[in-house]
């Protein structure tokens, strides 16, 4: 138990597949040779999870995260009590889980902070939910920024040898055209360096990717790249970051596959996760379902570790036990990682 960390694992919407990829993880030993797992949600819809996974695993409901015993075949729960037997519905989004889902990601930061858990590890909320109970984030990087006075964060992503880290994320396009500047350039190139660092990399090559196509070439498609972006690049450079760009957004993904770069510096959402889930989603193009769904969702900056699932609450296939836990087994296994490097 004294080499293992306790890491905290949040259940996610009721509705969707939280519950059942973490039952699915957690039936892996390996887990638990490498941490103590908690899991903060509910004892109903893991029971369910369970029971639909066909899975032998037993639950053991605790009141703090010290009484978690951490032995391999049980699941510790510190349940909430948001529902109730047949209290909910699977696919189907309503205040109810959305109220569910929030508090075990407020509740699961509050032992973060205190150390009770070295890291936070999520499985996907509803955003329409979460707001339909009256709590208007539009995901749980900003919960988290706000639940721990963190001013400075961003989003990034991993996926094999892809990372990707983002300028702007849950913003419309316009609006995220007018959030690359300067200053937010160069905060996200710092916070690339922070997280890769985090992951176990001492010296991080950081390529920056431009706005506009081909990085405006020179000026004839925009001007954020001579204005914005490049002074952003030198201050780092200054600063001892080995960064490089604007780099084309066409092109920087594929330097960062090849070897080029540890991570790249996205301009906004869609430019960073469209190449991160090419690379770690999988559809079978016989049936139309996803076969494999691998990835990692970090927020950077925070003074504790959150680590998730880099897909969402999969409505679709909920409460029927054929979720893959790929995406969640590598956040566990990514949140090791950091809270390792950040805390020891």
């Amino acid at each position: 138990m004294e080499n293992r960390l306790p890491i905290g694992i949040t259940m996610g919407d009721p509705a969707g597949i939280g519950a059942e990829i973490i039952v699915k993880s957690l039936a892996k030993r390996e887990v638990y040779e490498k941490c103590v797992p908690v899991v903060i949600g509910d004892y109903e819809a893991m029971a369910d999870a369970v029971r639909f996974c066909h899975s032998s695993l037993k639950l053991n409901v605790i009141e703090k995260a010290s009484e978690a015993k951490g032995q391999f075949g049980t699941i510790d729960l510190i349940s909430l009590g948001y529902l109730k037997p047949n209290g909910w519905e699977y696919k189907k989004v309503s205040s109810l889980c959305g109220e569910a889902s929030f508090q075990y990601v407020v509740y699961a930061i509050e032992l973060a902070k205190r150390h009770e858990i070295e890291a936070v590890i999520t499985a996907p909320i509803n955003k329409e939910s979460i707001n339909l109970a009256g709590h208007h984030y539009s995901g749980h990087t900003e919960i988290f920024a706000e639940y721990t006075n963190t001013p400075k964060y961003a989003m990034l992503l991993a996926s094999g040898n892809l990372r990707v880290i983002h300028v702007s994320t849950h913003v419309s396009l316009r609006e995220a055209c007018d959030r690359a500047t300067k200053e937010r350039v160069l905060e996200v190139i710092k916070l690339a360096e922070y997280g890769m660092k985090l992951l176990g990399y001492d010296k991080p090559r950081i390529g920056v990717a431009g706005l506009n196509p081909h990085s405006s070439e020179n000026g004839l498609f925009g001007w954020e790249e001579e204005r914005e972006i490049k002074p952003a690049i030198e201050e780092a450079k200054r600063l001892g970051i080995n960064a490089e760009g604007p780099v084309p957004p066409d092109t920087v993904f594929v330097k960062c596959l090849g070897g080029m770069y540890d991570i790249v510096v996205a301009m906004y959402h869609d430019q960073g996760h469209i190449p991160l889930k090419l690379g770690g989603f999988r559809m079978d193009p016989k049936t139309g379902q996803y076969a494999s769904m691998s990835g990692i969702n970090c927020t950077i900056g925070l003074p504790v570790i959150r680590a998730s699932v880099d897909h969402g609450t999969a409505y679709g296939k909920a409460g029927e036990g054929r979720a893959n836990e790929e995406s969640m087994l590598d956040a566990i296994y990514a949140g090791i990682t950091m809270a390792k490097n950040m805390f020891y």
